[in-house]
């Protein structure tokens, strides 16, 4: 079908201009120790997803990664401890953005009184057969890009990478 305005074809499959309203009864527990809703997860926007995960008062995720995909952590409400690559432990909270390179190994801790709310946008789109639990080998290698905390969203930041030995 055309686009009225610019007499455009949509490709079979393509994304299409729409809006995803939350559902809070989608709401489903993982693995992961948390609540997720899917806010946008498509095979027709392959490029991206979007979920809302709740995470209870005092847990914490498992070290994990997920391969080949960037993650981003928008932080809704609540307070939190993120580790990601080789960053040392960094304090989050409302309006803190966490950027999280391709294949970086990450967990997130809920340190507040209340459930921690984050929306996590994956490029590409999150599929479940991509993540990965590492718990019991959690450290980075040579090379492996390290994840970024950006407080200030007017602020740039750029990723670093690791090099050298890593000791144990």
């Amino acid at each position: 079908m055309a686009d009225q305005y610019t007499g455009t074809r949509q490709a079979e499959g393509q994304m299409k201009e729409t809006i995803q309203r939350i559902n809070l009864g989608a709401e489903f527990y993982t693995p992961e120790k948390c609540y997720i809703i899917e806010l946008s997860s498509t095979p027709d926007d392959p490029d991206a997803s979007i979920a809302r995960a709740r995470f209870a008062r005092g847990v914490t995720t498992r070290w994990h990664r997920v391969v080949g995909t960037t993650e981003r952590y928008v932080i809704l409400e609540g307070s939190g401890r993120v580790e990601a690559g080789s960053l040392s432990p960094q304090d989050v909270s409302i309006a803190d953005a966490v950027l999280i390179p391709l294949s970086c190994r990450q967990r997130i801790a809920n340190l507040g009184q209340e459930d921690l709310i984050f929306l996590a946008i994956c490029t590409p789109r999150f599929r479940p057969e991509l993540y990965e639990d590492i718990e019991h080998n959690p450290l980075p290698r040579d090379g492996d890009v390290l994840a970024i905390i950006a407080p200030d969203p007017y602020k740039r930041a750029s990723p670093v990478r690791r090099t050298g030995e890593f000791t144990r």
